[in-house]
């Protein structure tokens, strides 16, 4: 069976968010993933991983303006000062909590629009340069047009030839079932294919992003296919629970 992680972004939402890692750790987690700490003090998330014994899976760089409906800065030209400081707050939250992963997210732009590819290739270079002497990987994580519409990052055939393409050591894909579902399809043969370059797995059911095992597809066989290739990295569970997130943890024991 898969590590996996708790995404306190979306489980254990009963709870304030600084009181979330000792649930999550009461509930038989030993990771947890999240998307922006930045409400919060480094030092804040880092007592609580320590003080309940939790690694740090991942979490996003700045995503920009979120409550005007900003996801992320990567792709969009005009704001690439803006997006070079969004890298450069992150560092500390890496350092504190000793996150080995982050994600960039791209932004809401035309993947047909040159200007958009050109900026987010720069994007990701200037990242992993900043990441890499820190010992930290970035990851880029395709989403799909349903939930995100207008996402510039919206297929894994675009991702996985741009990693390839750019050769950046510290680059790799984060690849999502839900999403990938929603997208293409194809999940367990993807999965063998693009392994080399997976750096995060993430799950949630399909359509409804609920828990494993309530939706399409077969969960627990996907796990079993991911221990089957080797995976040996953490999957978030970026799931909101259909109930209660303790009431929706039997697919886990």
């Amino acid at each position: 069976m898969p590590k996996f992680a708790a995404n306190l972004s979306m489980m254990f939402n009963e709870w304030e968010f600084l009181d979330r890692f000792e649930v999550a750790a009461s509930a038989g987690f030993t990771a947890v993933e999240f998307l922006f700490p930045y409400a919060f003090p480094p030092d804040a998330i880092a007592e609580r991983l320590q003080r309940h014994g939790l690694t740090q899976a991942l979490f996003n760089l700045p995503p920009g303006d979120w409550d005007k409906g900003e996801r992320g800065l990567a792709a969009l030209p005009y704001r690439m000062d803006d997006f070079r400081a969004s890298v450069l707050k992150a560092l500390p939250y890496a350092a504190a909590t000793g996150a080995k992963r982050l994600h960039m997210m791209s932004g809401l732009a035309n993947r047909a629009d040159a200007a958009a590819v050109a900026a987010y290739t720069s994007a990701i270079r200037f990242a992993c340069e900043k990441l890499a002497p820190l010992g930290i990987g970035l990851v880029i994580e395709p989403i799909n047009g349903r939930d995100m519409p207008g996402y510039f990052l919206n297929d894994f055939g675009f991702a996985a030839e741009l990693i390839t393409s750019l050769g950046v050591s510290n680059l790799k894909l984060q690849y999502d079932i839900y999403h990938r579902q929603i997208l293409h399809g194809d999940v367990m043969k993807s999965l063998e294919s693009l392994m080399p370059m997976i750096g995060h797995v993430q799950i949630a059911a399909v359509p409804k992003r609920h828990e494993p095992g309530t939706g399409e597809l077969d969960d627990a066989r996907i796990f079993r296919h991911l221990d089957a290739l080797g995976y040996d990295g953490y999957v978030g569970c970026e799931y909101r629970p259909e109930k209660g997130t303790l009431e929706g943890l039997g697919w886990m024991r």
